[in-house]
């Protein structure tokens, strides 16, 4: 559907038109449709074969496109007529499969596949404004119209003709796309008239100049990436431009996207605040906060299909009375997840079919990355009605982790304990034989695995061959799943949704199995996902605190290359021979005209690929200058083979950095690579009268803060995990502490995935690999906990990098420049020393 609010015109297929609802929807969410699709196919040629055999001068699939006007709107459909009939009048006839048994009750029919009568519906009112003509040219005249319904087990057929009732229901339907339109064009008006209030009440310094750069940038190029600090201020000052923006008519709708639930939650309230009416009423600006479909669930046990879960099955029908609308069209209601259960629960009615009944109503949309980077996922968001990316406005918060999330989304798992189980409730169910020996077969393949790192290209080749093939019988055989548990669902859709996804792009994978039985194909690089999906939309904005060396965040985002400038151009025929020198055919001329540029064009070109390659801005921080005080650690290595040698003087060093914190602040973070490594120096410290506080393997983000904030009240030895929630999410460490320690770079661990990765550019030298797949993302790590312990203007941190690699030039550039210059520390006697002195500074 593409809506053009100025011209007051619509773009939508026949199809989209007759399926357009407004409220819940009870499809299940799985491939599982697609065996349907494929019969109905099947079906249809069989038909097709049958009415060429029996009625002359009958034609199939017939285009038909033409514009309605309705209620000032004009409506441009197009579709396709299954078969025209000859006769008097000529007969339109749609085909349709279902898997009920027939012969059903016209009018129940009527209710179960009403998108089928609205269908037929708008065929016969755009041959009704009189401006199409038959097939085979002729005025089209009067025509009747019919659904022929076919059961898709038996063949057995039923006709139903097409009433003035049904035509009624078609006229309803298109009301309801006008009042959609309607509301869309208000929400415009809405934000036409918006009335911003500042992002904050007193601006930090840099921040007001960072806000106007932001904005004069994002209006110039369609994808910017902006690092700030880490408590600059960043959700403001890109929530601020965004809805410029948006107030200035470049768009409609504003996704904002993070993985962190206390960033979702500080966009709602900052937003809130923002848009707040100056009465004090409520927000002028609709918006939204999806959460995963298991957390909405009311149901003891989460089985999410029409069959199983009875707050799903009927939903289209209850919806209507309901008035579960009031949740986002009445200003100011309640829109939290309990709230949504309770009115669920009471309505019979999916809380997470509310939410996303919701979506088409809002502006603004707040979620977790996978609404758009997850083949699963994404349709909640992209599929919605009227949702144009053309007009929508794209926040990616903590936007460094985007690569790793993209490709996470891309990657699957086989076990064969869970394929066994699917094998076991197939013959159970006694499913078709091919389905159920291509599924045996698969189990028996996995059953035959062996822990592995690698396998042969061409293993590999089998491997996909199989699962293409296992995915087309799943989708061919139709099973009933309702009372499947959830992971053996998941398991039996598996391979339909790898199948899927490799039509949709090429990704480098590493197939690896590490364990008996189970089957890993890792997704190295989205880099071919993220890039087409993020220059679609109107404009990006790619924030973080660590967004890397730029041109390897770039490259890692699909960005490095502007489509129709840098790639190649396609190689085309060689013109042929003119018949004598110096004269050419028209061809010849034309070919060679397309080569030649002027200088015009080639300046238009440069300007084209400068406007779409992204921008870059840099915050204004002039207060993190000299809040940080830095010293590396030469003393030590901390490599893994190293790490035991010198764990005896990493204990020691964080006894004595506890030792000499100020009063005021006597608790000391130490951040760990790895939790085992974390626990065996917890072992050293325990011998010493030094308190120790190691972070929790498990636990929520709240219990975690609330154990932090009781450890920082405390003279404590706080022992954390780079890359965990603590030193990349939680926020309390900012001004609570005055020392703190990191114990080397937290390179990854070195395992199969890392070791692909390493040969995944072969370009590149050894060097090269290592900084990108190990030294970014490790340095990314400590630069994120760092930024977390200064986090506004006038807080200080005492930081000891305690690694001799630290000091060396190619992990020292990827600190962050506050961190850059240090002092060395190559001696005992010299770390007592900056102590000390770190001592009387706090003192004074």
């Amino acid at each position: 559907m593409q809506i053009d609010l100025d011209a007051r015109l619509v773009r939508l297929s026949a199809g989209e038109f007759s399926e357009f609802f407004l409220g819940p929807s009870s499809s299940e969410g799985t491939p599982s449709g697609l065996w349907r699709a494929q019969l109905g196919t099947q079906w249809h040629r069989t038909l097709r074969s049958q009415v060429e055999d029996t009625t002359p001068g009958a034609f199939f699939e017939v285009p038909l496109a033409g514009e309605l006007v309705r209620r000032g709107w004009r409506i441009a459909i197009t579709g396709r007529i299954d078969q025209w009939l000859p006769g008097d009048p000529a007969c339109l006839r749609e085909v349709k499969t279902t898997t009920r048994e027939l012969p059903i009750g016209e009018e129940e029919l009527r209710a179960l596949y009403s998108a089928y009568f609205h269908q037929l519906g708008i065929y016969l009112a755009l041959l009704s404004t009189g401006d199409l003509q038959r097939p085979d040219g002729r005025t089209a005249g009067e025509v009747r119209a019919e659904l022929y319904f076919i059961e898709v087990s038996s063949g057995l057929a039923q006709v139903v003709p097409f009433t003035h009732d049904d035509e009624r229901r078609c006229e309803a339907q298109l009301e309801r796309l006008c009042t959609f339109l309607d509301a869309r064009l208000r929400s415009r008006e809405r934000l036409r008239s918006l009335a911003l209030r500042p992002a904050f009440t007193n601006w930090r310094p840099g921040q007001e100049t960072t806000s106007a750069d932001l904005l004069a940038s994002w209006s110039r190029r369609p994808i910017v990436f902006f690092e700030a600090p880490t408590g600059f201020g960043k959700t403001g000052v890109m929530l601020e431009a965004a809805l410029a923006r948006m107030r200035q008519g470049d768009a409609d709708r504003l996704i904002y996207l993070t993985s962190k639930t206390t960033g979702q939650l500080q966009v709602m309230t900052t937003l809130g605040r923002m848009t707040a009416t100056t009465d004090g009423g409520e927000a002028s600006l609709s918006l939204w906060r999806m959460r995963p479909r298991q957390e909405h669930c009311v149901n003891t046990l989460y089985r999410c299909t029409p069959e199983a879960c009875l707050y799903l099955n009927g939903i289209e029908e209850r919806w209507p009375e309901s008035g579960l609308s009031r949740f986002f069209l009445v200003p100011g209601h309640a829109r939290d997840l309990p709230a949504l259960r309770e009115a669920g629960k009471a309505a019979r009615i999916c809380p997470y079919e509310i939410t996303r009944a919701a979506l088409p109503f809002c502006e603004v949309w707040i979620g977790d990355f996978n609404y758009l980077f997850s083949p699963s996922v994404a349709p909640v968001f992209l599929e919605q009605p009227g949702f144009d990316p053309g007009r929508t406005l794209v926040v990616i918060d903590e936007a460094h982790n985007l690569p790793s999330r993209a490709a996470d989304a891309r990657s699957h798992v086989f076990s064969s304990p869970d394929t066994s189980a699917v094998v076991s409730l197939l013959q159970g169910q006694r499913a078709p034989g091919p389905l159920t020996q291509a599924w045996d077969a698969w189990s028996w393949r996995l059953s035959c695995i062996k822990r592995t790192d690698t396998f042969s290209l061409a293993y590999e080749e089998d491997l996909s061959d199989q699962l293409r093939d296992l995915a087309q019988r799943t989708q061919e055989y139709p099973v009933d799943t309702a009372a499947w548990p959830a992971p053996l669902l998941e398991a039996y859709w598996a391979p339909a949704r790898f199948a899927a996804e490799s039509k949709e792009a090429s990704f480098p994978r590493l197939w690896w199995a590490p364990e008996e039985g189970r089957l890993l194909a890792t997704c190295l690089d989205a880099a071919a996902a993220i890039g087409p999906t993020l220059r679609g939309f109107a404009g990006v904005l790619l924030a973080s605190a660590t967004l890397g060396p730029t041109e390897d965040f770039r490259r890692a985002c699909g960005l490095e290359a502007t489509p129709g400038y840098d790639e190649a151009p396609p190689a085309s025929a060689e013109p042929a021979r003119p018949e004598r020198l110096g004269k050419l055919s028209k061809r010849a001329t034309t070919a060679l005209l397309k080569q030649l540029h002027t200088g015009a064009s080639l300046l238009r070109e440069s300007d084209e690929q400068e406007r779409l390659a992204p921008a870059y801005v840099q915050a204004h921080a002039p207060w993190r200058a000299e809040a940080y005080r830095v010293a590396i650690d030469v003393r030590v290595d901390t490599r893994y083979q190293q790490r035991e040698a010198f764990a005896p003087d990493t204990a020691e060093t964080v006894c004595a950095l506890v030792s000499a914190a100020p009063d005021a602040f006597p608790c000391v973070p130490a951040f760990f690579p790895s939790f085992a490594y974390a626990e065996r120096i917890a072992a050293l410290c325990s011998r010493t009268n030094i308190r120790i506080a190691l972070q929790p393997r498990s636990a929520d983000t709240a219990a975690l803060e609330r154990w932090l904030d009781i450890c920082l009240a405390q003279r404590v030895a706080l022992l954390l995990v780079l890359g965990s929630s603590l030193a990349e999410s939680v926020d309390l460490l900012g001004g609570r502490t005055s020392h703190a320690m990191v114990v080397g770079p937290a390179l990854p661990e070195v395992n199969a995935v890392q070791r692909a990765k390493l040969a995944l550019r072969p370009g590149e030298t050894k060097e090269q690999a290592f900084r990108r797949v190990y030294q970014v993302p490790g340095m990314q790590r400590v630069n994120q906990a760092l930024g977390r312990l200064v986090r506004a203007p006038g807080q200080t941190a005492h930081v000891l990098l305690h690694c001799r690699r630290f000091a060396d030039p190619s992990y020292l550039t990827l600190l962050e420049p506050e961190y850059q210059h240090a002092q060395t520390i190559a001696e005992t006697s010299e770390l007592g020393t900056w102590l000390t002195s770190t001592h009387l500074r706090d003192n004074d």
